[in-house]
């Protein structure tokens, strides 16, 4: 499990994902990357009442939990870089995970149709058990409006896959035909 850097840090370095995330890990293998996958053990819904309770800003959330997850992976694996990331869509001041239920995604893409979004990413790597670098961004979408036919027939069609995705919508996948704009 190696990862290659190009220029002049060029050398070798074990690359673990902190994540159980399908798609993270689909986006690293089509970059050519080689890498182990961790699942950090991080209440990730605890955290995000607290935040919500506290009044912190989405952008907020989003980073301490990519960190979160990068640092309690990377304390045990001091020796490689340690991915952690996370996603919140934020909608009308109301934070979205990831549906566990059909009910849940169709309330949530019923709650976003229509309507303008942000999905909020972040991104962090630990070495060592120490943060190295962070990134946090966002875009600002536009939901289409949904009628009850299309809704049922993407929910068909997604399945289980839409518990795997923030907001219930892939937009890598048949999810983009619910968008009319995206920026970002």
């Amino acid at each position: 499990m190696t990862l290659v850097l190009m220029g002049p840090e060029a050398g070798t370095k074990a690359l673990i994902l902190a994540s159980g995330s399908a798609t993270r890990a689909d986006i690293l293998n089509k970059a050519g990357l080689r890498f182990a996958i961790e699942r950090p053990n991080v209440d990730e819904a605890s955290v995000r009442r607290t935040m919500i309770a506290d009044g912190a800003p989405v952008e907020a959330g989003a980073a301490l939990l990519a960190e979160m997850k990068a640092l309690e992976v990377s304390r045990a694996q001091l020796d490689a870089f340690t991915i952690g990331a996370d996603q919140i869509l934020e909608c009308e001041g109301v934070w979205f995970a990831k549906p566990e239920t059909i009910d849940q995604a169709r309330a949530q893409l019923l709650d976003l149709s229509g309507k303008r979004h942000r999905l909020i990413s972040s991104v962090v790597v630990a070495v060592g058990g120490s943060k190295v670098w962070q990134h946090t961004d966002q875009a600002q979408m536009t939901m289409r409006p949904i009628g009850e036919v299309f809704l049922e027939q993407y929910i068909s069609i997604m399945g289980d896959g839409m518990f795997s995705s923030v907001g219930g919508y892939q937009l890598e996948g048949v999810g983009a035909q619910l968008f009319s704009e995206v920026c970002g």
